[in-house]
């Protein structure tokens, strides 16, 4: 509850600057005191929910989350795994960048990084799927259509890409029984 009023203030704040779909996006914050833990730094989970606003950031400054809602389809996280290096302390500021790293057959790619005067405190790297309102997952040409021809340069690393499919969940279409060993 006590992210809703910073996602309503970057969902109703201007955009600063329009943005093409594969470039990096800068969203910036604050550490609240709501954002602490018992060690008083911020709480490792507040970083997912803090990547959440600055996706939402980058496809609102590229466009994109207007034609997306028009054709009824939103982002969801498949996965994602983080890297901590230092501590986000009560009333620092940061900026999370956020950018696409491409896709593969039925998921996107992105990276986010928390950033304190230029240095990486933290690193994530999430894998996304678009899904319709009526049901179902975007098909990937698609999406591609949508975002426009990718770059050249725009590479998945190789260990991301297996990280996902190896770290997976079976489909919600098969039985995932809790069963430990």
């Amino acid at each position: 509850m006590n992210l809703l009023w910073r996602t309503l203030l970057h969902f109703l704040s201007p955009i600063r600057t329009v943005r093409g779909p594969y470039e990096v996006v800068t969203t910036r914050f604050r550490v609240l005191p709501t954002d602490l833990d018992v060690n008083r730094h911020m709480n490792n989970g507040r970083y997912l929910s803090i990547s959440d606003i600055g996706r939402f950031d980058l496809l609102r400054s590229s466009g994109l989350w207007k034609e997306l809602r028009r054709r009824g389809w939103y982002p969801v996280v498949a996965s994602s795994t983080i890297s901590y290096r230092r501590s986000l302390r009560p009333w620092q500021r940061f900026e999370v960048e956020s950018r696409f790293l491409g896709v593969d057959e039925r998921n996107v790619y992105l990276e986010q990084r928390f950033v304190v005067g230029g240095e990486i405190y933290a690193r994530l790297f999430v894998r996304g799927r678009f899904l319709k309102d009526a049901g179902g997952h975007v098909p990937m040409d698609e999406l591609v259509g949508l975002l426009g021809e990718l770059p050249d340069w725009l590479q998945v690393p190789e260990w991301l890409l297996t990280w996902g499919t190896d770290g997976a969940l079976p489909s919600t279409k098969s039985p995932a029984p809790s069963e430990w060993d």
